[in-house]
Order: structure tokens, then C-alpha cells, then sequence
């Protein structure tokens, strides 16, 4: 299992992020897939004992934009359908996979599962990835930081006054 780099800001699988889940994931080479294990703890809950629902499409997102990466492609989210079909417990040991359905030029349709250890399905996860060029997405948030540093710093100014 990949361990989250430290670095990475990202709320589903940075390790860089005080308040993320620090999900972690592998390619199994055999049945193409992405494999991630873990246990959610009660800040996740929505209903007491039962994990939120956005926490769950979380995951799932999680492990269907994986495909790409260790694809070494670059994609991002389209569209996320989820079924939710059970609840999912605090502190219950899960299992989530992510596998590729098809592709459409520069669209990836994926699949996510999550399961207990049991193996019952609880949920189950469809998306539409569409690829993008990191040097464009590189640019691009490059620049959304530096405006929103310049924001913060005027706002900070604006409030001294």
C-alpha cells in the first residue's frame, strides 16, 4: 500500500492535510484494479455510528481517479454517480475498489466498490474522468494560488485599517 505523501494537500488521499482522510491505495497488477483498505473514524459520521454519505463519494472518487494516476494520466472528475446500499459503520473495516469500464477519446469511464469484511457490498460508485494536460492544469493553479495569496494579503490590509 502507497503511503500519502506529505506533501500533497488533497482531503481524500494527501498526507499533507491535518484534517484528511490520508486514504491509501495500490494497483493490483493481476485484475487491473485499484485496492485501498482502511477504517473510518467517527469525524466522518453523518448519523451517529454511520459514516456521512459525501464521505463515502469521497472514497469512491478516491479510488476511481487512482486508475489514471497509476495509469501516469492525468484526469479529473466529470461526473460521480453513487448507490448507496448499506450503511456504513465507524470504525468498520473496509475495503474499496476502483476498476476501468471504458475510455472515449479523452474520457475514462470507471467503477468503485466498497465492501466490509464480510465482502458485502455497501456502496458502489460510477465516473466520468476526463483527461487533461498537467502543464495546462500545472499553470492554471499555479496562478489560482497566487491570486488567492494576493487576495488574503489585501483582505489582511483591508482589516488592519
Amino acid at each position: 500500500m502507497s503511503e500519502p505523501d506529505p506533501a500533497n494537500p488533497c482531503f481524500g488521499c494527501g498526507g499533507g492535510n491535518a484534517r484528511g482522510m490520508r486514504l491509501a491505495f495500490e494497483f493490483d497488477e493481476s485484475s487491473q484494479r485499484v485496492i485501498g483498505r482502511f477504517r473510518l473514524g467517527p469525524e466522518y459520521q453523518g448519523a451517529t455510528g454511520f459514516i456521512h454519505g459525501g464521505i463515502i463519494a469521497t472514497v469512491l472518487d478516491e479510488v476511481m481517479s487512482k486508475l489514471s494516476r497509476f495509469s501516469n494520466v492525468r484526469a479529473v472528475t466529470a461526473e460521480l454517480t453513487v448507490e448507496y446500499l448499506r450503511p456504513v459503520r465507524v470504525d468498520e473495516e473496509l475495503r474499496v475498489e476502483g476498476f476501468a469500464t471504458r475510455r472515449d477519446g479523452r474520457e475514462l469511464y470507471q467503477e468503485g466498490e466498497i465492501r466490509n469484511a464480510a465482502g458485502v457490498l455497501l456502496a458502489r460508485g460510477r465516473g466520468r474522468f476526463v483527461i487533461i494536460d498537467p502543464e495546462r492544469y500545472n499553470k492554471k493553479n499555479q496562478a489560482s494560488a497566487e491570486t488567492g495569496a494576493r487576495s488574503a494579503s489585501a483582505d489582511t490590509r483591508a482589516r488592519s485599517q
